[in-house]
């Protein structure tokens, strides 16, 4: 039995140990935000932060994740109130956003160490793969996010989302199909 605390919450895994930290999270915990990309650690789409480190979960096992602290997507921030998060919708660097949560975990770690990156530190920082290509904006959504969370900016262009159960939920009317019209 592997024991670590993940976004807070002290988990145990009754998984074999050499279980990539990935599926103990994805099919074990249920936090799908963490993504399977490549399974050999060239994309990123499986970062998470592991002591405060990003971290690709598909090169860590879960016996090397013993006793360690984990954060998730999910648990940096539940509501996408995190800086990272907001200033990557402001600056619309998420596109089919199927590798940002990897993105997002890596630019937060980064800028944990490094309040006020430069664009040289972030591409370093960033190993991160984009199919669609937002690396422009993304590294202005990074020096954003740095502004943000050092307080000299702040984004109301991008609120934290909230869905409305009732509005995810409404009843449609049914839509009859219109009457033969032939005279």
């Amino acid at each position: 039995m592997t024991s670590m605390t993940v976004n807070g919450k002290p988990m145990r895994f009754l998984m074999d140990p050499d279980t990539p930290l990935l599926w103990a999270l994805r099919d074990a915990a249920n936090l799908t935000g963490t993504k399977f990309g490549c399974g050999e650690g060239d994309c990123g789409a499986c970062m998470v932060h592991v002591d405060g480190e990003a971290l690709r979960s598909c090169l860590i096992t879960i016996a090397e994740a013993e006793g360690r602290f984990i954060t998730t997507i999910e648990g940096l921030s539940r509501d996408r109130s995190h800086p990272v998060q907001q200033a990557m919708v402001a600056e619309q660097a998420i596109q089919c956003g199927y590798c940002t949560p990897g993105i997002v975990m890596a630019a937060s770690a980064l800028l944990a160490k490094t309040a006020a990156p430069t664009e040289a530190e972030i591409k370093a920082g960033i190993p991160n793969l984009c199919r669609c290509g937002v690396y422009p904006r993304l590294v202005r959504a990074i020096q954003r996010a740095g502004r943000v969370a050092r307080r000299s900016e702040t984004i109301s262009a991008a609120p934290a989302p909230g869905i409305n159960a009732g509005d995810a939920a409404r009843e449609v009317p049914a839509i009859s199909a219109p009457a033969d019209q032939s005279d």
